[in-house]
């Protein structure tokens, strides 16, 4: 983890040029932000635009030290074209995700690169299912696939309590993103961690039990 490749840096600096302008610029934040009534009208560039708009610096360096830690085992199993594709479909899926679950919210907005990152993060534990995390409250390293099932637990718990102001369903839709591609471009993980494919499973089966039942 931690590697810098040019990809990782291209895409982090997009990130903060873009980020940056529109923490100055507010015409341009609401120009480009995710708001489900100007998507809804035919503005689909919106849900792609978005995914480079943050709240904050805070919000805009959390997002970019995860991606920074995650993106070299996805680039050391699928490459750099594999890693750009996996970040963009996750990023389109974390707004299609939020696009469903608030179709009906006129004026939902939302802004950050949290769903291609969260996409990025379960790829790269799909990918290296040996890896652990450490993290600042838990002295010992955590197994990673542990860490990111219960983050997207913790996301539907989040999506149906309404917790914070969080956009937990495209943390979700992005890390479903992640997850399919990285299948379709490493199929034969299918052979080698089968076990795992199922376990990262669970949460986003458990998403959709509970939307049908209206319990999200």
């Amino acid at each position: 983890m931690g590697n810098l490749d040019l990809i990782t840096i291209i895409i982090i600096a997009s990130n903060v040029i873009i980020s940056y302008k529109g923490f100055s610029d507010y015409a341009f934040f609401d120009r480009y932000k995710f708001q489900v009534g100007a998507i809804q009208r035919g503005d689909k560039l919106r849900m792609f635009s978005s995914g480079f708009l943050h709240v904050d610096t805070q919000h805009l360096l959390f997002n970019m030290i995860t991606l920074y830690f995650f993106a070299g085992p996805v680039i050391q199993y699928v490459q750099a074209f594999g890693f750009v594709v996996i970040y963009l479909v996750s990023l389109v899926a974390g707004s299609l995700l939020s696009l469903y679950f608030h179709r009906n919210e006129y004026h939902y907005t939302a802004v950050g690169a949290s769903g291609a990152v969260t996409g990025v993060l379960y790829a790269a534990i799909l990918l290296r299912p040996d890896m652990s995390l450490y993290l600042f409250f838990i002295p010992i390293p955590i197994p990673a696939y542990l860490f990111g099932i219960g983050y997207l637990l913790y996301s539907i718990y989040g999506m149906k309590n309404q917790i914070g102001n969080i956009g937990h369903d495209a943390h979700f839709g992005g890390a479903i993103g992640g997850f399919v591609t990285a299948l379709i471009l490493a199929p034969y993980l299918f052979q080698t961690n089968l076990l795992m494919i199922g376990l990262l499973l669970i949460p986003i089966v458990l998403l959709f039990v509970l939307k049908k039942m209206g319990k999200v």
